[in-house]
């Protein structure tokens, strides 16, 4: 059979499992794949393929698929059967090696360090529903487009949700499409980031022992689920109303400060939670902080938004977003590193001071592009992007 055909038969294989690459990434272990997660096709003639002729075929497609909707067929190898799966996780490179999105772990794993990750983001005013794309240009819909994360809004009488979701319909906090939310206070000027999480199965080492009650939250989430604080949003409070940009900062509590040092690492994880499957995880698998099992680090990333400078002659203030920016907005911004506190050993270099690792931009009535790098990653950056969307007259 030739390399041509095999991809052919991957992706009849792949649409006739039910997966839709055009709508989302496919959740891993989902319950719909459960055929080619438990064991081989035995009738297909090319299953017990040779394990080195097998890495070539993978590694092959692998490096000639770098964009959607061609990655597809890199999915489509990875739902064969086991065997083809983990030997296609072990050729696929994580984001901060590759700059590339596959698997949907790869949206809770650091971006690139050098060349930024390029999306764009759809808003929707009737729904209350925002739409996270990969991509250059809002121009790629239908079978071009590469839906990544939707949000929707929710408002609760202590202030605003975003429930964050992999599917751009299911927004239940029971689905295995549910990974996150955005929470704000009353006056809109903190925001938190929760990241879900399966419950504890180690009664013996009981993990929420090691949370503190802060990190916990018992409204509105479910018995079989948790969410963890994995970053707070802080924006100035503006009474009197002046003009003049906003400024917000962000607490990364699951990102060290020493990832951007010289040398510095951050744990990648490699699984993303599955609720709806019968095999239970432990938590340490999907905190997407550091490995040593606490899920807030003592030394945490802050980063800061650039101020920008009055132009005299536009009248306006203005960032360089090098034209991913095309119309002015107060929900415009760019994110940095904030230089060290006072009295604490967190030196940062000064280029790391002055590289943007995320910034978010209106291009449309209700189109904006959204950039980031390491060492946060697409779900973070799209959680921290909405909080620009829930406008307050304080800020």
């Amino acid at each position: 059979m030739s390399f041509k055909n095999i991809v052919r038969e991957l992706r009849g294989r792949n649409k006739a499992n039910g997966r839709r690459g055009r709508s989302h990434i496919a959740p891993e272990g989902s319950s719909s794949s459960s055929p080619s997660a438990d064991g081989c096709f035995d009738q297909s003639v090319w299953v017990d393929l040779p394990p080195e002729l097998l890495l070539d075929i993978i590694h092959r497609i692998e490096s000639g698929q770098t964009s959607w909707p061609g990655r597809r067929d890199v999915v489509a190898c990875a739902s064969v059967c086991k065997a083809w799966r983990e030997m296609t996780k072990e050729v696929v490179k994580v984001p901060e090696l590759s700059g590339l999105l596959t698997f949907p772990v790869s949206l809770k794993q650091p971006g690139p360090r050098d060349d930024p990750i390029q999306c764009f983001i759809k808003r929707e005013r009737a729904t209350g529903i925002y739409r996270l794309y990969l991509g250059l240009s809002p121009a790629l819909t239908g079978d071009k487009s590469k839906l990544l994360l939707s949000a929707k809004r929710v408002r609760r009488a202590t202030g605003v949700e975003f429930i964050v979701s992999l599917s751009g319909k299911d927004f239940s906090r029971g689905s295995s499409n549910y990974i996150g939310k955005l929470r704000s206070n009353f006056l809109g000027t903190k925001f938190t980031v929760y990241e879900n999480q399966p419950s504890p199965v180690d009664s013996g080492r009981s993990f929420n022992k090691k949370l503190s009650q802060t990190m916990r939250v018992s409204p509105w989430v479910t018995s079989s689920t948790h969410s963890y604080s994995m970053a707070s949003i802080l924006y100035e409070l503006n009474v009197l109303r002046t003009r003049g940009p906003r400024r917000m900062q962000c607490i990364m509590n699951t990102i060290p400060v020493s990832s951007i040092q010289e040398g510095g690492q951050i744990h990648t994880p490699t699984e993303l939670s599955n609720l709806g499957s019968k095999k239970k995880r432990g938590l340490i698998d999907f905190w997407s902080g550091n490995l040593g099992g606490e899920s807030v680090v003592k030394e945490p990333l802050v980063l800061k938004n650039k101020l920008p400078r009055w132009h005299e002659q536009l009248q306006c203030w203005c960032l360089n977003f090098k034209g991913r920016v095309t119309v002015a907005s107060v929900k415009n911004f760019q994110l940095m590193a904030a230089a060290a506190e006072a009295g604490k050993d967190m030196s940062i270099p000064e280029e790391e001071q002055e590289r943007v690792i995320l910034q978010f931009g209106k291009i449309g009535k209700d189109t904006f592009t959204m950039d980031y790098r390491y060492p946060i990653s697409a779900f973070q950056a799209f959680a921290i992007c909405l909080s620009s969307f829930d406008t307050k007259p304080v800020r």
